[in-house]
């Protein structure tokens, strides 16, 4: 503990404060205890509770400048405030933050040292730095001293905005600011504002030298055959993507440049409602691991984690160094993708559970984003509601999604790579009528189409969404491929998949003028 001097935080201006610089694992399990921050299981993880137990994407705002007004994607998640309204906050923190105690991380976004960004973390939470220590990529001691920030995070939770007087929506807010390269956080203690802020600056950042930014998990086999798994929440991103016979490179963020795949991050940031530990046993393990942070995760009377308790939230979190799982690639760097699978949990049980994408439908698919939330995931959901989530990612990306998808393209057409969209939703009916996908069907299906099994095996095409379907897959019954097939009711199946296909159609309608034509022509012919 020390007084802060310049330069350590001199770009914030903050003169003197309380300061813990690089804080280890064990100060800032005392200090969040001592805080009131949180509390140590009796399996070892600090717990928190948070204010906000989901990130606040309607209180974010890019700052609107020469560097950001003509490449931004204004609209949607992507809102503009003004330099003054950054300024005007950043002075009310920095006076705020005067003579309190702060925590500062020193670390890396990006596992490439050729991409990766430089960034200071300033935190008013201990558990806030533990999280970012935790996620980002920790620096070696010759790299933290040389240590220089390219990014500054100041996230002071218990500074609340004045809406009326500061230009923000609410009494949270999360401001983006390329030009001055800073993120300013206020008004929420969900530690992931600090991740998915960084996630966007490098979603920003990359395209424009080349490398495609990717919400996405990561494997590579024993062969070097990476694959990438795009995947919404709900869709089994990370269950698939944890393959006992295939290494771990990441489970949410990567990049993909000139020399392969290199992930974003140094951890790993799980949801772990209902976690089971006989289909999850690595992630399960963490949330009894000491250093690994729990949010609103309820302690039972002994003082255990009860990964079933969803009173405080379904979103409850594990954030934990990718170092705590076993079969990982620990550089977090590969080589270039041999497949790609686009993830769906499909509550309509229209969509096929396994089809090869050309690269225009690649595109389509893409862009659009698609999952489905089934009833009872939010208050008024009684009947499959869709969900399009561009580029998969919707909220952390901010250029234009055919600005993604034609880089994500140009990979693909680079490296011969092959691109799969899996369903992992429902078959034989919609939600409440078939069945959810099998497990174990959908595993045999990844690993018939990462194998390359299904090089050799004949397709169809199916009328809806021109999808092309294998006639056969080892393990797999045949009627289970074609989803028509597996409806009792197939007058229904049609009527239903039509209902999809014009979901699908309305929702592109607001991309169609920023992508080329031919991605236009491949969406679905009956809408």
């Amino acid at each position: 503990m020390s007084l802060i001097q310049p330069p350590l935080l001199q770009a914030l201006g903050i003169r003197n404060a309380t300061v813990h610089h690089n804080p280890g694992v064990d100060e800032l399990y005392a200090a969040a205890i001592r805080l009131g921050e949180g509390v140590q299981a009796a399996t070892g993880p600090l717990t928190v509770r948070t204010d906000k137990t989901g990130r606040s994407p309607k209180d974010r705002f890019i700052v609107e400048d020469d560097l950001t007004r003509d490449t931004v994607w204004w609209g949607g998640f992507n809102v503009p405030t003004t330099s003054e309204v950054f300024d005007r906050l950043l002075q009310k923190m920095t006076a705020y933050a005067e003579g309190r105690e702060l925590f500062v991380q020193d670390v890396f976004a990006g596992t490439d040292p050729e991409y990766r960004l430089s960034v200071r973390a300033v935190t008013e939470m201990a558990y806030h730095s533990l999280f970012v220590r935790n996620m980002f990529v920790r620096p070696t001691p010759a790299e933290r001293e040389a240590f220089e920030p390219q990014w500054t995070i100041l996230n002071l939770p218990s500074f609340k905005a004045d809406p009326a007087e500061d230009g923000v929506r609410s009494e949270t807010f999360i401001l983006v600011n390329f030009t001055r390269q800073m993120i300013l956080v206020g008004g929420t203690q969900y530690a992931g504002e600090n991740k998915k802020g960084i996630f966007g600056v490098m979603n920003f950042l990359l395209p424009a030298r080349g490398v495609m930014p990717m919400h996405c998990s990561a494997n590579v086999g024993e062969e070097g055959d990476v694959a990438l798994f795009f995947g919404l929440s709900g869709t089994g991103k990370t269950t698939l993507s944890a393959d006992p016979n295939r290494r771990l490179i990441g489970d949410d963020e990567h990049g993909w440049s000139d020399r392969g795949i290199f992930n974003f991050e140094g951890g790993c940031y799980a949801k772990v409602i209902h976690l089971n530990p006989e289909a999850e046993p690595a992630i399960y393990q963490t949330t009894r691991t000491y250093g690994t942070v729990l949010e609103n995760v309820v302690l039972d009377e002994h003082g255990v984690p009860d990964l079933d308790d969803g009173s405080l939230t379904e979103n409850t979190r594990s954030a934990y160094p990718i170092t705590q799982i076993q079969n990982i690639v620990e550089e977090g760097l590969a080589g270039h993708p041999r497949n790609i699978i686009f993830l769906t949990a499909d509550a309509y049980g229209v969509l096929p559970p396994l089809s090869r994408l050309t690269p225009e439908q690649m595109m389509y698919q893409f862009i659009s984003g698609f999952t489905a939330k089934i009833p009872g995931t939010e208050q008024g959901v009684t009947e499959p509601q869709p969900t399009f989530s561009t580029c998969f990612g919707a909220p952390f990306m901010p250029r234009h999604p055919g600005e993604y998808a034609r880089l994500l393209a140009q990979k693909v057409q680079e490296h011969g790579v092959r691109v799969w969209l899996v369903n992992t939703g429902w078959s034989g009916g919609p939600y409440g009528v078939g069945q959810r996908m099998s497990i174990r069907h959908t595993r045999a299906l990844i690993h018939a189409a990462l194998s390359g099994k299904l090089d050799g095996v004949a397709f169809e095409r199916e009328p809806f969404f021109n999808l092309e379907i294998p006639t056969e897959v080892p393990g797999v019954p045949a009627e289970v491929l074609n989803p028509r097939q597996a409806w009792a009711d197939q007058d229904a199946y049609d009527r239903t998949a039509r209902k999809l296909a014009g979901m699908f159609r309305e929702n592109f309608k607001r991309f169609e003028d920023g992508v080329d034509p031919a991605v236009t022509a491949s969406m679905p012919d009956h809408g």
